[in-house]
């Protein structure tokens, strides 16, 4: 019967699919027997829908892919008057426990969300922390002593709670902000859109009025931060970014650059995305990536020092070469 079940996950796509079932596992077993059609109704999709989302219950279970660690869905009829009985779920009414690691991670997890969460969600998830907090040291042995958890952020917390308060109150925002490539600091006027956590640092992502244009924002570069009394209006371009593949993506319209890595710098071509990585023998490799600034790639080399050679654009190579000479210039002594 599951070759038979249609296998698009509905209405808002994969995501509203997990939500529904995890809601529509407890309502079945709360509910032994329940009619297909009277369960679609409840969950305001269609029959087909219903069954569909019930083919994928029939892969979930334990851990360990064997037979008898999977849930068991019996239906009676796939349409109409056909009755459902979930079996092998007892383990959904079995106390959820943590193990000390589980429950650390999950309390950095939740402190980091709370740290870029609007006020509202802070609050919940403050209650949340709290009980965890208590009984992760209930668990460890001591029923007074409490677990507390505290994240270090890089960014100056009144800078921090200033944007916040923008973001919150939709205003806009004037920011004095560093550029490093640059090695200046900017002024400008920014619409906040959302703060999120990527690569261990807290960014600000926002329409900005001197570029006119969507930018990321560091907050640990943020010099000031003042609310402005216009509220934040975002124009119809204004979309966030899918940082799904990461803060920068390359694309073809970035200058494409060639560069030797010695065994000690072999690192970057895991940790930037590389369009080639190509093994030259004895460890060593030929990598090749594109850039949005040739001024980064000078940086990164200077700090890979003898371990990279900038092989193409030429003139790259030489202005790397003479980045290195100058700097070493600067520790001869009279």
């Amino acid at each position: 019967m599951i070759d038979d079940l249609p296998r698009s996950a509905g209405p808002g796509g994969a995501k509203e699919q997990v939500r529904r079932l995890l809601a529509l596992l407890p309502y079945l077993l709360a509910h032994p027997g329940a009619r297909v059609a009277d369960v679609a109704r409840v969950f305001g999709i269609s029959e087909r829908q219903l069954v569909a989302d019930l083919g994928v219950l029939w892969f979930c279970g334990l851990p360990g892919m064997m037979p008898g660690d999977y849930i068991e869905v019996d239906m009676d009829a796939v349409e109409g008057d056909g009755t459902i009985h979930v079996s092998n779920a007892d383990f959904l009414t079995r106390p959820f426990r943590l193990t000390s690691d589980e429950a650390l991670g999950l309390l950095v997890a939740l402190r980091v969300l709370r740290e870029t969460g609007r006020s509202n969600e802070r609050e919940m998830v403050d209650r949340v922390i709290a009980r965890l907090e208590e009984a992760a040291g209930q668990a460890s042995g001591s029923v007074t002593k409490q677990v507390e958890i505290q994240v270090d952020a890089f960014e100056d917390p009144e800078i921090r709670a200033t944007i916040q308060d923008a973001l919150d109150r939709g205003r806009r925002l004037h920011l004095s902000y560093w550029v490093p490539a640059r090695d200046e600091t900017t002024e400008r006027d920014v619409d906040p859109m959302r703060i999120f956590l990527a690569d261990g640092r807290t960014y600000l992502e926002g329409w900005c009025h001197r570029a006119e244009d969507v930018r990321l924002f560091r907050l640990d570069r943020v010099a000031k931060a003042r609310v402005l009394d216009e509220p934040a209006v975002l124009p119809p371009q204004a979309r966030p970014r899918d940082l799904s593949a990461g803060l920068f993506q390359p694309s073809p319209d970035h200058e494409l650059a060639t560069i030797d890595l010695d065994p000690p710098a072999a690192w970057v071509s895991e940790y930037y995305p590389c369009e080639e990585v190509i093994d030259l023998g004895a460890g060593q490799l030929r990598v090749r990536l594109r850039i949005a600034d040739q001024r980064w790639l000078r940086r990164l080399a200077l700090r890979l020092g003898g371990h990279a050679r900038v092989i193409e654009p030429a003139g790259l190579a030489e202005a790397v070469s003479a980045d290195a000479r100058s700097a070493l210039a600067a520790y001869e002594t009279p």
